[in-house]
């Protein structure tokens, strides 16, 4: 079926409406609609306006992901679950792809910046790190690679983080408990806690 062209007219923003005789508008961004040279008086099929259609969702995630890559990096798998909520599979794999092809999508890249944000910056232990890592979609075999370059340095930043936020509750009644039991829900293993509170009372 074929569908005449009978205005096209600007609607919002960048944004063009598409009448129809017999068939309702469609919103489509000007420079899609320019690009397939949709104009009054033309006849399109249902073809046609589904590639319009397509093009301008694609667009418009594209858009999305890279509006959300100016505010932080983001991994494969994590950037195809934002745009998955509003854009069909197909387009989302399109431009998750198109966007790791020119780099902007890294995911070794982004392991490294996430392994150092929960390790150095939010003095996570490795097994918190790693569970955090893989909740954002990065593969096991990076996650290994970038949080093994953490491996020395633990137990100072044990210390950092008791003296920073548990130094007090250590001198309370069940206090080295308490301690411990923080540094294990921050991902520290028992051998590596105990060290660093043996260092510390060392000191």
């Amino acid at each position: 079926m074929e569908y005449k062209v009978t205005e096209v007219s600007d609607f919002k923003g960048e944004t063009k409406r598409i009448d129809f005789e017999g068939h309702e508008p469609v919103f489509i961004n000007r420079s899609v609609v320019y690009d397939l040279g949709i104009r009054a008086g033309m006849t399109l099929s249902e073809e046609d306006i589904s590639e319009a259609v397509g093009k301008n969702d694609y667009r418009r995630a594209r858009e999305r992901a890279l509006y959300l890559l100016d505010e932080r990096d983001y991994g494969y798998a994590e950037m195809f679950k934002k745009l998955i909520k509003n854009y069909d599979e197909e387009i989302c794999y399109s431009v998750v792809n198109n966007l790791a092809e020119l780099g902007l999508i890294d995911d070794r890249r982004y392991a490294k910046k996430c392994a150092e944000y929960y390790i150095v910056i939010k003095k996570r232990g490795k097994y918190r790190a790693r569970e955090e890592m893989r909740q954002r979609g990065i593969p096991p075999e990076l996650i290994d690679e970038a949080v093994s370059e953490y491996d020395g340095g633990t137990q100072e930043r044990i210390i950092e983080l008791i003296e920073k936020k548990y130094s007090r509750k250590l001198a309370e009644d069940g206090g080295v408990q308490k301690v411990k039991a923080a540094l294990a829900r921050q991902g520290y293993g028992f051998d590596e806690i105990n060290a660093a509170l043996r260092e510390l009372d060392g000191e």
